[in-house]
């Protein structure tokens, strides 16, 4: 493919711009707005990146689709932008101001410009990708940590179904102090779901464990504001009492220590949360005696 092409403006050349993540997609705005033809050249099926399988961006917590999609539909129709899905750079050429890239193209069977992303195409194609589930091990009753009654319990009260989930392991993860690694086992087979989904939903949220935890659970909030009013002197502090690192857990088992992001409660900065209680305002004075009420 040679990039050399004239514009409506009168200028000569064309950039290739490899990649169709947000970054992509904003340089190819900005350079198609600047009068140049722009081949923009992305592996995928389709422009966005990363950005359009998130929820919120940080720190804004803005709606990551909200700031994505208006570039999205302006890149499709800019006349300076061609795109080029499913598509890869083999081999680029020649000397600064003159290059030749080649682009390798997937064949897609599809006419791009009548494509509205109906997904029939998918329904009517020939190739099928079979999921296959790992067969389901019953679990060795004798490595246990919970007897079989209670989690049996567990699991008929909340419902043998994949939807029950979180709340077993919930149940689980308050009755033992973390997810024993039978217990998942467990309720894998018991809900018919494959341990590896199991494990996903248990390692995601933070609020369960794998590793035993104390009897109290500490949480230094390390948000901006948190951060600004003396929140690293203050775990800093609280390390020093207890003799521990963030993230684990004291000798005697009475205290794990974790560091959170934020807690919400900005306009009450540096914040501590034991177990379920807030403390606002705290300063290095202040840590021995919050830690001594939970003898």
């Amino acid at each position: 493919m040679s990039v050399m092409r004239r514009t409506d403006d009168g200028k000569v050349g064309a950039v290739l711009v490899v990649g169709g993540g947000i970054a992509g997609v904003q340089a190819s705005l900005d350079l198609a707005e600047s009068g140049y033809y722009v081949y923009l050249v992305e592996e995928s099926p389709a422009i966005g990146g990363v950005m359009a399988q998130l929820d919120k961006t940080f720190p804004t917590n803005d709606c990551s689709m909200c700031i994505l999609s208006p570039k999205l539909v302006e890149c499709g129709r800019h006349l300076n932008i061609e795109i080029l899905t499913c598509s890869e750079l083999e081999k680029l050429e020649g000397e600064q101001g003159r290059f030749v890239a080649t682009v390798k193209r997937k064949a897609r069977f599809i006419d791009e410009s009548k494509c509205v992303g109906c997904g029939r195409c998918v329904e009517q194609c020939l190739t099928r990708n079979e999921i296959r589930l790992p067969e389901l091990v019953e679990p060795r009753y004798a490595d246990l940590e919970m007897s079989r009654a209670d989690l049996d319990g567990i699991i008929d009260r909340h419902g043998a179904s994949a939807s029950s989930l979180i709340a077993i392991l919930q149940e689980i993860n308050e009755k033992c102090g973390y997810l024993p690694m039978q217990a998942l086992k467990y309720a894998s087979f018991g809900l018919g779901i494959p341990l590896s989904q199991t494990y996903h939903v248990a390692t995601f949220y933070t609020a369960f464990s794998l590793v035993p935890r104390g009897r109290h659970t500490i949480k230094v909030c390390m948000g901006t504001a948190c951060k600004v009013n003396g929140a690293d002197i203050l775990l800093e502090q609280i390390q020093h009492e207890l003799q521990v690192e963030a993230g684990n857990t004291t000798q005697d088992e009475r205290f794990s220590l974790e560091v959170v992001r934020c807690l919400g409660c900005c306009s009450l900065s540096p914040v501590v949360v034991v177990d379920d209680d807030t403390y606002a305002y705290v300063d290095i004075g202040k840590v021995g005696d919050i830690l001594d009420r939970y003898e």
